[in-house]
């Protein structure tokens, strides 16, 4: 959600800070503001409410002079959008400064505490009780990791924060409790930021900062502490992503450069998993005889990461036969689930930081089942925690509606499919090899789709007024409306909803009047019929139909107003191709309102608190 970025080095904090500020624009913000520690040994805070151009402005009118800094992009959560409640915070005689990410749930108790004590707060949020708290434990301790620890130890949520003291000219401090923090490792200079793509301008190497340890960073050294303060070691890793694959590189907008990413996208994460056939998933780290005697799976996660999951689930359980739960992670560790021996849980996540997804994943955990984790980011923090990981390779996904990674992770899905019914035995050999086969050719079927753009836009300028449109489908067709729908809510603001077909007649049929679209989504041969009928009961009540296909269906087409015919394939697959015109669809209707595609409101990229 909000961005964190830091610097220590020999050029002027300033224009590093905001340059790395832009680059995390695409996690979400209402406001921003840095903080840079001059040769004087004063802490110079700028900060408004709004974007980032305001910010530079300001910062290029006062010009401040420093060599270290920090800054933040805020999301506002405790406080209204506004210049007083921006980061960085600081305390009465700005000798230190704070930029934080997370919630501090006990901030109210810790603020009459602070009030009693005398300190006065200028803003709303729970980060300023940080500062203030930190300033009275380093007024009495006179150590800047003592005075950390004792906060931390004083703090209930989650935090990373980065911290300026100016007693301490030449470092930059770091904290983290389950909010994503690292430390990007460079020549003669030092970083911190919440996300890689922050810094990958200057580095590709980071440490991943872990639950309760705080980091002294300096422009030649970086050391980590545990809370006690006793050091501990800390391997790097190596980020691979390519820096312009962070840039619009000619495209209006990311999110239409990340729909033509997909084709990539899948390749580079099925075909290095392909050998010779035959699907080679060691990530995966569960035996022939686990497998064989698996008895359920449980998937978790959030938003389209969750949709992918609902299409895993009859993937699945048609190629392996093995029972599969999806849940939502946000509910599944309040209903208190019943966890079977001989199950395991696959916890999805671009980011590998859903707060949500990682909390399903511990209470997986801690019940004792066998984690898998897929997602797009090395050395995230659930990639970290769980006992396997199979590791997407979509690259850096920008915009906050998610596109390649969404299809990196059906992509992955299907891998696990695969290689859980070869060791069953559940398909035959030669329908094996068809289906690998199959999934191979996905991304040139993709780039087919990709090439009927302009009608796709044409239809969608045509919609843009709209005030309800409805997805439905069958089977995995109910999967993909799930994800169509939320592409089209997130960045047009049309009221949209996706329902099973056959759920029409139980209620939701009379919000269907004239002129009201429907999205029929009809690419499982053994439902046409069925969705072809249910299609039938909303134009016979005036609706108008937009059509979802293969081409062998003339009882659907000839009463849409506008259809897409997608490339044959197995309906297993159809997921990853219905959601290329949808994708389309949502993108041009957005862009035909005049809205921000790649930051709509109230939304962020990375959802890192509860």
């Amino acid at each position: 959600m909000c961005g964190i970025v830091g610097y220590v080095g020999n050029l002027n904090a300033a224009p590093v800070l905001i340059d790395s500020l832009k680059k995390l624009e695409y996690r979400g913000y209402d406001s921003a503001g840095i903080a840079v520690l001059g040769k004087e040994v004063e802490i110079k805070v700028i900060k408004t409410q709004g974007r980032l151009s305001a910010l530079e402005s300001l910062v290029l009118d006062q010009k401040p002079q420093g060599n270290i800094g920090i800054g933040h992009t805020r999301w506002a959560t405790h406080g209204e959008p506004n210049t007083e409640n921006a980061h960085p915070h600081y305390n009465a005689s700005r000798t230190i400064a704070l930029v934080h990410n997370g919630i501090i749930e006990n901030h109210g108790d810790l603020r009459q505490e602070l009030t009693s004590r005398g300190y006065t707060f200028l803003s709303h949020t729970d980060t300023e009780v940080a500062v203030h708290l930190l300033d009275y434990y380093y007024k009495s301790e006179k150590d800047p990791k003592k005075a950390i620890s004792m906060t931390l130890s004083r703090v209930k949520g989650s935090y990373a924060f980065g911290i300026l003291f100016a007693d301490c000219p030449n470092t930059v401090f770091a904290a983290r409790k389950d909010s994503p923090l690292a430390v990007g490792l460079g020549q003669g200079e030092n970083f911190i930021a919440s996300d890689a793509p922050a810094i990958l301008k200057h580095t590709h190497d980071v440490i991943y900062i872990d639950n309760d340890e705080i980091a002294e960073i300096q422009k030649d050294s970086v050391k980590v502490y545990h809370l006690n303060l006793k050091e501990t070691a800390k391997e790097a890793v190596h980020i691979g992503w390519d820096p312009e694959a962070a840039e619009k590189n000619g495209f209006a907008h990311f999110m239409l450069k990340e729909i033509h990413e997909q084709p990539a996208a899948i390749r580079n994460t099925v075909f290095p998993r392909i050998t010779d056939g035959n699907i080679s998933l060691d990530e995966l780290a569960l035996s022939e005889d686990a497998i064989k005697n698996l008895r359920k799976i449980h998937i978790v996660a959030c938003g389209s990461a969750y949709h992918a999951g609902v299409v895993g689930k009859y993937v699945i359980e048609k190629l392996a036969r093995i029972p599969v739960e999806v849940d939502l992670a946000s509910e599944f560790r309040y209903r208190e689930p019943i966890l079977e021996k001989d199950s395991f849980c696959i916890a999805i996540s671009q980011s590998g930081e859903t707060a949500d997804t990682l909390a399903a994943l511990r209470e997986a955990k801690r019940q004792g089942l066998f984690t898998v984790a897929i997602v797009n980011v090395i050395g995230s923090t659930i990639a970290r925690e769980a006992d396997s990981v199979i590791h997407t390779h979509a690259g850096p996904e920008i915009s906050v509606a998610t596109t390649k990674a969404y299809s990196a992770q059906l992509a992955t899905l299907y891998l696990v499919a695969l290689r859980l019914a070869l060791v069953r035995a559940t398909v035959t050999k030669e329908d094996f090899a068809k289906l690998v086969k199959e999934l191979k050719s996905l991304p040139e079927k993709i780039e087919m789709l990709l090439a009927e753009q302009e009608s796709i836009k044409q239809f969608a300028n045509k919609c843009k007024e709209k005030k309800d449109i409805f997805f439905i489908g069958r089977g995995i067709d109910y999967a993909a409306a799930l994800e169509g729908s939320l592409k089209l809510k997130e960045i047009s603001y049309i009221h949209s909803e996706a329902y099973a077909a056959g759920e029409l007649k139980h209620g939701t049929i009379s919000l269907i009047e004239k002129g009201t679209l429907v999205v029929s989504l009809a690419t499982q041969p053994t439902l046409y019929e069925k969705t072809v009928s249910n299609t039938a009961e909303v134009i016979c009540r005036g609706a108008d139909i937009l059509a979802l296909t293969f081409g062998d269906n003339p009882a659907l087409l000839q009463n849409a107003a506008f259809s897409v015919i997608l490339p044959e394939t197995d309906p297993i697959f159809s997921a990853s191709l219905s959601v290329i015109p949808l994708q389309l669809f949502a993108y041009h209707i957005s862009l035909a309102k005049g809205l921000d595609v790649d930051k709509p409101r109230n939304l962020a990229k990375s959802v890192t608190v509860e």
